[in-house]
């Protein structure tokens, strides 16, 4: 009887091993068919506003564009905030996107370009909880050409979909050969290929500009007609501060580091602003980088005058210039410049202050001038839902999806080729298309502010790559990296980027 038992038990653990295993394999078999891709998802609203003194209808589709794959098969979808003037063809067409990598176009939207802007102290003081000011932003530049804000994949409510895998977009080349795929796509679906068109980019934004507008010359024979830069980020190595051995990045940051010491009264400012500035690009170029170059070489009577020199243009004092052996890190001189009073300057911004637990830290634990980061959420979240009408299940992603940054691919070889790293760079992309297209030219907007990316840095990048001087136009303004959050900026950034655009697409009364 125990035999049968035990002999019955067996067969009922057999049997019940049995049925999982053909139920897993039923529901792998299942779980391995793709779900299918529903239409894209959209929400359009028509609306009215007066920009620089004119009138405009306009409509907003915000919405979904499928990428494919070769055989027609959907692998992305790109989420953007069309802003289209009615009943007018072949105006020009401005594609605008932040950078990151990993951020939406939030900033661009609700801070610079969109025709509404989220209202935040002009002076850098920290912005305080909701509810906050969304305001008209008149001043935008809807008057002289549409205005596309594109979340790459990640970011916003745009995602890898079908035979699309995340990873896949998440790299240089691939973002730009994604965005510029978008761009053909969009000009196709909404018939303005014979649009005058521009590209529009902050930060990283940057970088992917120059990329895409290679490829859309290459791969879609698109030739755009004009690119600005906001806060220019194209060769990394002047804008990478926490290298040691990175001699031009202790030069690139010498007028920031200086405008940022006039700024905080910590360098004697009774004087003419530019003119000064002006000094510290002199001297950082023409003494600084010759000595440094020397390294042990150099001559002690030398040494001596370099160093009072540093203490003239960035506040600090001999004893930490000498310790430093005349090589400022800047994000470390955002901690030094006001160490005596306990509190750090920001870094996207130096204009702003953090009075930080840990007085005596290398450099700033956080970004003092990430203050004015929810208040941009908030805005962009309550807009979206209460003007644009998007009630969604969707979740916006902002900040990015939290495995991009770990999995961004910053080689710009394909898989599996071999690479030896080196610093970021697609100025010679932009090089490339300026040559091919000599009617192309680039506006580039910084801000004397911006310890991130220096505006010293951009004079730099694109003053070599033979890059011809007549190409691009520099403009500078009063703020940090995001410069139009100090208001008298974003009204000069939004008047030269309108001057440019007209220029450039032949609609200059």
């Amino acid at each position: 009887m125990k035999l049968l038992t035990n002999y019955l038990t067996l067969l009922s653990f057999l049997l019940l091993v049995s049925l999982p295993t053909s139920a897993l394999a039923q529901t792998t078999e299942s779980e391995s068919e793709e779900k299918p891709v529903p239409d894209p998802t959209e929400f359009v609203s028509e609306h009215t506003g007066s920009f620089n003194g004119e009138r405009i209808d306009y409509r907003v589709t915000a919405g979904e564009t499928y990428l494919q794959n070769a055989e027609g098969e959907p692998t992305a979808s790109i989420f953007s905030f069309d802003y289209v003037a009615e009943d007018e063809e072949n105006r020009p067409v401005t594609f605008v996107w932040n950078g990151g990598p990993g951020s939406s176009s939030n900033w661009l939207h609700m801070g610079g370009y969109g025709p509404k802007r989220i209202v935040v102290p002009s002076d850098a003081e920290h912005p305080g909880a909701a509810p906050y000011t969304i305001k008209d932003a008149p001043e935008t530049i809807l008057d002289v050409t549409d205005m596309v804000f594109v979340d790459p994949v990640g970011t916003g409510f745009s995602r890898a979909i079908g035979k699309g895998e995340k990873e896949g977009f998440w790299g240089l080349t691939e973002d730009a050969d994604s965005m510029a795929a978008f761009i053909a796509q969009w000009l196709t679906e909404n018939n303005r290929w014979n649009s005058p068109v521009f590209l529009l980019g902050e930060s990283f934004g940057t970088t992917r500009a120059a990329a895409v507008a290679k490829v859309l010359l290459d791969d879609y024979v698109i030739n755009v007609n004009g690119i600005v830069f906001v806060s220019q980020a194209l060769d990394y190595q002047g804008s990478t501060p926490y290298v040691d051995d990175n001699i031009i990045s202790y030069i690139t940051y010498i007028p920031t580091m200086a405008a940022t010491a006039w700024y905080h009264g910590k360098v004697d400012n009774s004087g003419d602003f530019e003119a000064f500035i002006q000094q510290s690009r002199e001297f950082a170029t023409q003494e600084l980088l010759p000595a440094l170059f020397e390294g042990n070489l150099l001559s002690d009577e030398k040494r001596a005058e370099l160093v009072s020199e540093l203490q003239r243009f960035t506040g600090l004092s001999k004893e930490y210039i000498e310790r430093v052996d005349l090589r400022i890190n800047a994000f470390r001189f955002a901690k030094e410049l006001r160490r005596d009073e306990g509190v750090a300057v920001g870094l996207l911004d130096s204009r702003y202050t953090k009075d930080e637990r840990d007085d005596v830290a290398a450099s700033p634990r956080e970004d003092a001038a990430r203050a004015i980061s929810p208040a941009y959420k908030a805005s962009l979240m309550h807009y979206m839902r209460n003007e644009l009408g998007i009630d969604w299940g969707r979740t916006y992603l902002n900040p990015a999806d939290p495995e991009l940054s770990g999995k961004w691919r910053w080689s710009p070889k394909p898989e599996g080729q071999t690479w030896e790293p080196h610093y970021v760079n697609t100025a010679p992309d932009l090089a490339a298309v300026l040559r091919s297209n000599p009617a192309l030219k680039v506006m580039v907007g910084s801000g004397y502010y911006d310890l991130v990316t220096p505006f010293f840095d951009a004079e730099y990048t694109l003053n070599r790559h033979g890059i011809a001087s007549d190409d691009i136009i520099y403009r500078y303004y009063h703020g940090g990296h995001m410069m139009y959050v100090h208001e008298p900026a974003r009204k000069a950034l939004l008047e030269d980027t309108r001057q440019f655009i007209q220029r450039q697409a032949g609609t200059t009364d």
